[in-house]
């Protein structure tokens, strides 16, 4: 019989995904998954199977967490326009605030392995959906409040703005927040 674990496997994917996050996955080793969750590699292995099933777990996680977060800012009393916005500030706000600017994990993940990853390609489609999906909603709320025009496509529109955000998550590397938020101003005009 095997030793029991000592450890909470959500605890080890949450400090999973900060490492990948800072690092990537290829620049992420077994021995700094190690360190950062505190768990031995081959606890690790034994419990996650590999390096890419741990990450496609705190990817996983990662992409429920930015869903939660676009819910609980869209959900908020205001505009539509109003509510978008505090979402894409917050965003960058986050960003420009880390002594390591990081962007965002599923930006990074697409660049760096989105395309030539198809299980990556599709669990990063499937973190978009979700998010469009939340975006799109409140567009067609703000619709039937009045606070967006009904020729406004909500699909597109929220596609847009997921892509801006995108390109947000990747200038808040470089840029600072004053610069980023002309980009919002733009982009809160298709609403």
């Amino acid at each position: 019989m095997g030793r029991p674990r000592n450890f909470e496997a959500d605890t080890v994917v949450e400090r999973a995904m900060e490492e990948f996050w800072t690092h990537g996955y290829a620049n992420t080793s077994p021995a700094q998954l190690a360190e950062a969750t505190g768990v031995g590699k081959g606890s690790l292995y034994n419990t996650f199977g590999s390096k890419r099933q741990l990450f496609d777990q705190a990817l996983a996680r990662y992409g429920r967490m930015g869903a939660e977060l676009a819910e609980e800012i869209l959900s908020r009393p205001g505009t539509t326009r109003e509510c978008m916005g505090a979402y894409l500030r917050e965003t960058v706000d986050s960003d420009v605030a880390q002594p390591i600017r990081r962007g965002c994990m599923a930006v990074n993940t697409a660049a760096e392995l989105g395309g030539h990853d198809l299980e990556i390609t599709r669990a990063l489609r499937a973190i978009e959906e979700r998010i469009v999906a939340v975006l799109a909603a409140r567009i067609d709320q703000g619709r039937r409040d009045g606070d967006v025009s009904s020729d406004v496509n909500a699909r597109a529109t929220a596609e847009f703005l997921f892509n801006t955000s995108a390109g947000l998550r990747i200038m808040a590397k470089t840029n600072d927040a004053r610069a980023l938020y002309r980009i919002i101003d733009v982009a809160l005009t298709t609403l």
